[in-house]
């Protein structure tokens, strides 16, 4: 009887949580970059900043939604594709108007050149923007053509997940390279670690494809050399390595 007498209040308090783990889903991968965007404005430096944790992401989500078409998976993880690659395109708008501001060589570059050696340091957020198109479109076309292999779709989500993983390894170069964690939003990263902490228990308790799970857990453990990253640099200081400035930028990534 006291069991049936509380049903009312566990069905109702059981869907409050479920809601509340989906719009931590849809909405938490993006709160580890408020606290950088807000540095790289207050500061007009975003040297600290890998932009190659933009194209990770806006590469990883753009696979995951396409792997959408060819098996479906929890809406949540849908929406958080397409938030995700809105806050990293407003994060590379930011980064690149730095960027150029700062800039003494007054030489400029576009995708259009089709120069490898300036791949993603572009002049312009046009130029990113066109070859996320090109990338969402040629891809986009191949999924068309490939929807009914199994081998292709279970492929394409592995891709997405694992290239997700990898999301911390050029910020984690880049510390490497300077020696120090110094313009890094330490903030970001421990929201990366505990935000990646709990979707990967999200992936494990929703039953998400397996890849998803694994490449969850690759994510912490890249997450955690970067936190012992800035625990190394900061208790002990090291010499900034030698190295040739990337033309475009003062630094190679």
């Amino acid at each position: 009887m006291e069991a049936d007498g509380l049903e009312w209040l566990v069905v109702p308090v059981h869907q409050l949580v479920s809601w509340g783990a989906a719009g931590a889903m849809v909405f938490g991968g993006v709160v580890p970059y408020i606290p950088q965007y807000r540095d790289i404005k207050r500061t007009q430096n975003a040297e600290g900043f890998s932009t190659y944790v933009c194209l990770v992401l806006l590469v990883a989500n753009i696979l995951r939604i396409l792997f959408w078409f060819g098996r479906h998976f929890e809406s949540p993880l849908l929406w958080q594709s397409i938030i995700m690659i809105i806050t990293m395109l407003l994060m590379l708008k930011l980064c690149t108007e730095v960027r150029v501001s700062n800039e003494l060589n007054i030489k400029r570059r576009s995708f259009s050149d089709f120069d490898l050696n300036y791949f993603w340091h572009w002049s312009k957020f046009t130029d990113y923007v066109q070859c996320v198109l090109t990338f969402t479109g040629v891809t986009g076309y191949i999924t068309y053509l490939s929807l009914d292999s199994f081998l292709f779709v279970e492929t394409l989500g592995f891709l997405a997940v694992f290239t997700e993983a990898m999301l911390g390894v050029p910020q984690l170069y880049r510390n490497y390279q300077n020696r120090s964690t110094d313009g890094m939003s330490v903030k970001m990263v421990l929201m990366w670690t505990s935000g990646d902490t709990f979707k990967t228990v999200y992936f494990i308790l929703n039953q998400a494809p397996f890849q998803f799970s694994i490449c969850g857990l690759l994510q912490v453990f890249v997450d955690m050399a970067i936190l012992l990253q800035v625990y190394f640099y900061s208790y002990y200081p090291q010499k900034p390595a030698l190295h040739t400035a990337h033309p475009a930028s003062t630094k190679a990534l």
